[in-house]
């Protein structure tokens, strides 16, 4: 019998996987095999709750492959070390892998390839389409957004027909030995986001399918923070637990079967979401600078004042600005923020603090559980202003409106800054605005229960065109 290697890295599942489907057609048999990576494990952007999730998928999937006769194999050490041993335990005759796109992810593969005699064969499945298929006539790659989605959407979509099934069985007649996966920690975030395959599933069809479904409302749900208007698959999609396509595929049926124009119209803006994904992975792998610096290399020449002293009070959630404090304790205690809130708290660290956009994009990589080098670099760098937009340094956000806008209620707000729950909602986003006798009544003392604004948006605002002029010469 011939024996293949499926070696798992970001596609935690058995259905629609192009690289197990790849390794099951060209080989009797397939061992399962998940590397854990010391540099990954011990880099600077890594986080507990992100590693937690990483766990309890590696857990759901080794019950999904054991209840087809299986066997997760995991093991520790360096990727190329690894699986040279792995190839000649099993006389494995390739290794099968989805393409990623990150600079450590080609140079591991490209060790791997060295080191290992069996081939290693890279299939698609992180993106929708590839980085390769979404180019200009010349073959240049696009770096702004709408022509690329025009001629992403240009592609036949995709069909149901398009996603393979799971594997009826994965019986190997080879042993072959393992470490235990290291247990999940019992962390907050597990129970907002359990990490398997079937909850990736059972999500999108809760989000796409039936006339009620919530991407039918989605365009005008997204923004607001405090309601469930978001599919929240992005950790799932960060670790593959559902594929891509799955998720296009999902977008596509939603707008064909949608009741009404509006209707229509959110389910596309959810697929257009899908996109910018796409987009962001394309960026990384044909400028895969970005991840040190900016993608408009001339901001890297911007002024930041880098005060550590208001960085670590935005990290805390006690900046004195209710919107962007809620968001940042969200993201204390799930690993997940809302988008609206990320685009918020990214343009009050860069433009109203003025501290580096790549101190953020750490913090967020070592917070979330759906951190990924892509679409995190891609969204801080939007937010920055150094990024592929045209024209984009003097987009910065009023922390204050945008909570007045977003959650007029204040009802995110009294979430997750309790001790705002009793201010009166005229003053929920301002809340130094209070007199005193007005913040007595309210239990909550500005500068003693709730902290002082930590700067004066309007000046900071000014502060930053300055700083960003400055750099455009």
């Amino acid at each position: 019998m011939t024996t293949a290697i499926w070696w798992i890295r970001r596609d935690l599942r058995l259905t629609d996987n192009q690289a197990l489907a790849a390794a099951l057609a060209h080989a009797d048999q397939v061992v399962p095999v998940f590397v854990l990576d010391p540099k990954l494990l011990h880099s600077q952007s890594v986080g507990e709750k992100r590693l937690a999730f990483l766990l309890g998928g590696l857990h759901a999937l080794a019950t999904d492959i054991a209840a087809r006769g299986g066997c997760l194999i995991v093991r520790s050490g360096e990727p190329a070390q690894v699986l040279a041993r792995l190839c000649q335990e099993c006389a494995a005759v390739a290794i099968y892998a989805e393409r990623d796109v990150s600079p450590y992810a080609t140079a591991r593969d490209v060790a791997v390839k060295e080191a290992v005699m069996a081939p290693l064969i890279l299939t698609e499945g992180v993106a929708i389409r590839t980085p390769a298929a979404i180019v200009k006539k010349d073959d240049a790659p696009y770096t702004v957004f709408t022509p690329y989605s025009r001629r992403w959407r240009a592609r036949p979509p995709m069909q149901r027909s398009d996603i393979l099934p799971a594997p009826r069985t994965l019986k190997l007649d080879i042993r072959i030995d393992g470490e235990a996966i290291p247990p999940q920690p019992s962390l907050p975030q597990i129970e907002a986001f359990p990490p398997s395959e079937a909850e990736a599933k059972a999500r999108l069809d809760h989000f796409s399918q039936g006339a009620q479904a919530p991407i039918y409302v989605y365009a005008e749900d997204r923004n607001r923070p405090e309601m469930e208007g978001t599919s929240q698959l992005s950790p799932y999609l960060r670790f593959g637990m559902i594929s891509s396509r799955t998720a296009a595929v999902a977008a596509y049926t939603a707008v064909e079967s949608a009741p009404t124009a509006a209707a229509r119209a959110s389910a596309d803006a959810w697929l257009n979401e899908l996109i910018w994904r796409d987009f962001y992975l394309s960026i990384l792998h044909h400028f895969p600078y970005v991840r040190e610096g900016s993608f408009r290399r001339q901001y890297d020449a911007i002024d930041w004042q880098n005060d550590e002293t208001l960085y670590a009070a935005w990290c805390a959630g006690q900046t004195g600005y209710p919107f962007i404090d809620a968001a940042m304790r969200q993201l204390a205690t799930l690993g997940w923020m809302h988008n609206r809130a990320r685009m918020a708290v990214a343009s009050f660290l860069v433009k109203d603090l003025l501290i580096d956009w790549r101190w953020g994009e750490r913090w967020f990589m070592q917070m979330l559980i759906d951190g990924d080098p892509a679409a995190n670099n891609g969204g801080w760098q939007w937010s920055a202003g150094t990024g592929t937009d045209a024209a984009p340094y003097f987009r910065i956000f009023n922390p204050t409106a945008q909570g007045q806008k977003f959650d007029p209620d204040g009802v995110y707000v009294r979430r997750w800054a309790p001790e705002l729950r009793t201010v009166p909602d005229k003053y929920i986003h301002e809340p130094w605005r209070m007199a005193r006798s007005e913040q007595l009544c309210a239990g909550c003392i500005i500068g003693q229960d709730y902290p002082a604004p930590i700067v004066d948006h309007a000046q900071a605002r000014e502060r930053a065109l300055a700083a960003y002029k400055a750099t455009r010469g």
